[in-house]
């Protein structure tokens, strides 16, 4: 029987050989991960029932992100929760105070993610880690409750749709760019409960970090899942990503199941061991919903208007539009490579309007500032952060007044998303945030190139 990518990880997930879309499965959850927000609430519901146990500390990964540092009492509540319950049960990977950073940022570079495997999170995005080759989704608390307590969710199995990504993305234009396109093409709800599998001829020239910037914003096309098939890109990323444990080690490696829908490995068998994942692939004759054809040669700079991701237009349709506040950060769009992105057009120049600079981790926090990238954003006149997700859902370090605009390279432009319900968020990539940033207006970022 022909299943997809998404299809066959399930299938292993649920000891099962087949599974097709509609399909309800127990599935074997791999790795769970928590935040500050989401998580207190999934303990209380635990602790109400009696339950304070976690089903394998070694599989759930804990980091503050969205009121990191804390903003008020409230969220220094919501902290020291989330601390003792990490504490109580000896969690392994968890990353708090200097290390803490923006979740779907933090897992991929610290070597928790790996393909062929279900990873579920308290957090809407977490559908971030398919572009590794893995089945994530994003839940609520009451599943993040189970998951933790359990390591089982039921699933109903998605049915898929393909993305065939041709040609070659020109100067100034980028994933975010594509995604966003995407996204103007088929709506919010275009790929409602369904797999968005990526591929083509462009895919294959973006970087891992990239192609995360395109499944971060599979959910806001209504999507389970973003996905993109393991490749020589996927393989090097892992390979300098290694877990903590095997960091210096050879332990590595892929055990491949080309145009197959047998399983594999059994689910999580051997995770906390060794550095072993199974990739899996869709089968040639796979079944989708749609199959959505992009150009990407012929792809410009997109923003994305007030007040839905799938508001994009190039930037030709929308340009000189006066913004009040630039935004390069988030899970979407704040990694070293977006850093440098911004960088490139902001030398030498002073930014013309407020400009945040977050990056997601610290990690890529040293390496910006090793790499002299903040020396570049300092002389512009921008302000640099902590990592936090904070400003991207209107809750500190950068929110918006009453009629204020902002152009951000986060993932989400709702009412009121950013601050007030009367302020407006653009979404762009960094090259177009950056070069709006100078200009005071929106701007195409190929005119600074």
């Amino acid at each position: 029987m022909a299943m997809t990518i998404t299809e066959k990880i399930l299938a292993r997930a649920a000891g099962r050989k087949a599974v097709r879309p509609g399909d309800l499965v127990d599935a074997a959850i791999d790795v769970v991960m928590c935040h500050d927000v989401t998580t207190p609430p999934a303990i209380s519901m635990l602790m109400e029932k009696g339950i304070d146990r976690v089903f394998d500390p070694e599989k759930i990964v804990v980091t503050p992100d969205h009121f990191q540092p804390a903003k008020d009492v409230k969220s220094a509540e919501l902290h020291k929760r989330l601390d003792d319950w990490a504490r109580r049960h000896r969690i392994r990977h968890y990353y708090k105070l200097g290390r803490a950073g923006v979740c779907h940022a933090l897992l991929p570079e610290q070597g928790h993610i790996r393909p062929g495997e279900v990873i579920v999170g308290g957090d809407s995005h977490t559908c971030t880690y398919g572009a590794l080759a893995a089945f994530s989704t994003g839940i609520g608390s009451t599943d993040l409750a189970a998951a933790i307590a359990t390591g089982k969710l039921w699933f109903k199995v998605p049915a898929s749709m393909k993305f065939v990504l041709n040609g070659s993305l020109g100067p100034g234009v980028y994933s975010k760019d594509v995604i966003l396109a995407v996204i103007a093409r088929i709506g919010t709800d275009g790929a409602l409960y369904q797999a968005m599998e990526f591929t083509g001829p462009a895919l294959g020239e973006m970087s891992a970090e990239a192609r995360m910037t395109i499944t971060n914003m599979a959910i806001e096309a209504g999507g389970k899942n973003g996905i993109i098939a393991f490749d020589e890109v996927t393989r090097q990323y892992l390979d300098e990503h290694l877990p903590m444990s095997l960091r210096g080690s050879k332990a590595t490696e892929a055990i491949s199941t080309p145009g197959s829908s047998e399983i594999a490995a059994p689910a999580g068998g051997g995770r906390a061991m060794t550095g072993q994942y199974t990739v899996f692939e869709s089968d040639g004759d796979a079944e989708y919903t749609a199959v959505e054809q992009f150009d990407c040669s012929k792809l410009e700079p997109m923003v994305a208007l007030p007040h839905l991701p799938s508001g994009g237009v190039p930037i030709g349709q929308c340009a000189g539009g006066k913004m009040d506040q630039a935004y390069i950060g988030s899970c979407t769009n704040g990694r070293i490579e977006d850093l440098r992105i911004a960088a490139k057009i902001l030398k030498g120049k002073e930014v013309a309007i407020r400009t945040l600079i977050v990056p997601a981790t610290p990690v890529i926090w040293k390496q910006a500032q090793e790499e002299g990238l903040f020396d570049i954003f300092y002389d512009a006149g921008c302000v640099i952060s902590a990592p936090t997700c904070g400003a991207c859902l209107g809750g500190f370090m950068g929110v918006l007044a009453e009629g204020e605009k902002c152009i951000s390279t986060t993932n989400r432009n709702f009412v009121g998303r950013m601050g007030h319900p009367k302020s407006e968020v653009y979404l762009a990539s960094p090259a177009t945030a950056a070069a709006s940033a100078v200009e005071g207006k929106l701007t195409d970022p190929r005119k600074s190139l």
